[in-house]
């Protein structure tokens, strides 16, 4: 990690490194403004639990993996294999563009991978934990009360959520509608199975049953 020093955005004490300049750069030149403002409001209430929870953790990793965790949700997506795989690789080269190694690299691909996991990346290791804390927060309001009422409003106060319940909605219908080979095993198979006409995901129950063995 570059020499320790930071500065507070929206109230959250935050590392000041050129990766994490670099990072944010690369977000909002990636993400609709609903959407960056989405990973950075993440990033900060990820930072702001760790920090409530005296959670130890590499900050860099924790920035670079949840500022980056939707650089494929947009409706340009096109597979081939689920957008959060899709994001993580790109993530991971990101991160090693940067200098990071590969074990710091990895670390950022299961937090983009498994952002929408959170049955496993709340308990992976504590950047993944975090990064998946974060966004869960923002998304579904997981641990929502963990964070001081006036400091949450801070965050939305700087970068406003700008529409983000049915921009996410329309974007993640996109995806099933236009991908739905992407969408079978995550979270997205709900809003194809609630919004999208005609979306039928198959089941896992089928692959077992008609497994190519004899017994």
């Amino acid at each position: 990690m570059d020499k320790a020093v930071n500065r507070t955005l929206a109230g959250v004490v935050v590392p000041d490194t050129p990766v994490v300049d670099a990072t944010i750069d690369h977000a909002r030149h990636h993400c609709e403004p609903y959407l960056f403002n989405h990973v950075v409001r993440s990033w900060l209430f990820a930072v702001r639990l760790g920090q409530l929870q005296a959670i130890d953790h590499d900050a860099e990793v924790l920035a670079v993996g949840t500022l980056l965790h939707d650089i494929t949700l947009n409706e340009s997506f096109a597979g081939p294999r689920r957008f959060e795989v899709e994001g993580a690789d790109l993530a991971r080269c990101f991160a090693i563009a940067h200098g990071f190694d590969t074990h710091r690299a990895q670390l950022i691909w299961d937090s983009v991978a498994l952002n929408s996991t959170p049955s496993i990346g709340l308990y992976k290791e504590s950047e993944v934990a975090l990064c998946t804390a974060g966004i869960c927060l923002d998304v579904i309001g997981l641990q929502y009360n963990a964070i001081p009422s006036g400091e949450i409003a801070l965050i939305v106060d700087n970068f406003p959520r700008l529409d983000m319940k049915r921009r996410m909605s329309s974007c993640l219908c996109h995806i099933a509608r236009t991908t739905p080979e992407t969408t079978y095993d995550n979270f997205v198979r709900d809003f194809g199975e609630r919004f999208v006409a005609n979306y039928k995901a198959p089941s896992t129950v089928d692959f077992v049953s008609l497994a190519p063995f004899a017994e």
